[in-house]
């Protein structure tokens, strides 16, 4: 049995669905083609709405922060700190490591608020052009806001905080307008 996954260019994607476990994970096109992995990412984000495409964007741009906070510490307090199993207490990160720490802190406290507006607007099927805006608000403020923390421009950086906020109000919003 086939299951129908979605089309790109006319082409149906099938996922091959068998009671041999052996079989279970064969992922075929029509004419028995194996696909390509840029194919099933067409295929992909041909079925996501803009809002989750940016949820996802989100999530690298929170790993990219989390990967570039390991590196700044393990250059402030050393590689030999960053393999250990750090229960010794430590002095809190400064300059660039510091304020990239910070940043990262408050895309944490941030980013929950962004994803459960975004799923509720999914699931709702609420789109519109608020949740739209809203999700781009966060997605490139978060960006911005992170540069210039670690940048160490405080006033702007402070202005520029309330663009993701409004990005998640945004989203809140479209649930209730629409």
């Amino acid at each position: 049995m086939y299951v129908e996954l979605g089309r790109v260019s006319g082409t149906a994607w099938r996922c091959h669905v068998a009671a041999s476990p052996e079989r279970s994970d064969l992922w075929t096109m029509r004419g028995g083609q194996t696909p390509d992995i840029a194919s099933l990412i067409r295929a992909t984000l041909t079925y996501m709405t803009i809002e989750l495409a940016l949820l996802a964007a989100s999530v690298v741009l929170g790993i990219v922060h989390i990967i570039i906070v390991a590196h700044l510490q393990s250059w402030q307090r050393g590689y030999r700190w960053t393999a250990s199993s750090r229960e010794q207490s430590v002095a809190p990160l400064t300059g660039i490591a510091g304020r990239a720490e910070r940043a990262l802190r408050n895309y944490l406290e941030t980013f929950p608020f962004f994803t459960a507006a975004i799923l509720v607007v999914t699931v709702t099927n609420t789109h519109s052009w608020l949740t739209v805006w809203g999700a781009h608000f966060y997605f490139w403020g978060r960006i911005v806001y992170a540069i210039l923390y670690t940048a160490d421009l405080p006033l702007a950086r402070s202005l520029v905080w309330n663009i993701p906020t409004i990005g998640i109000l945004m989203n809140v919003a479209g649930l209730f307008l629409k």
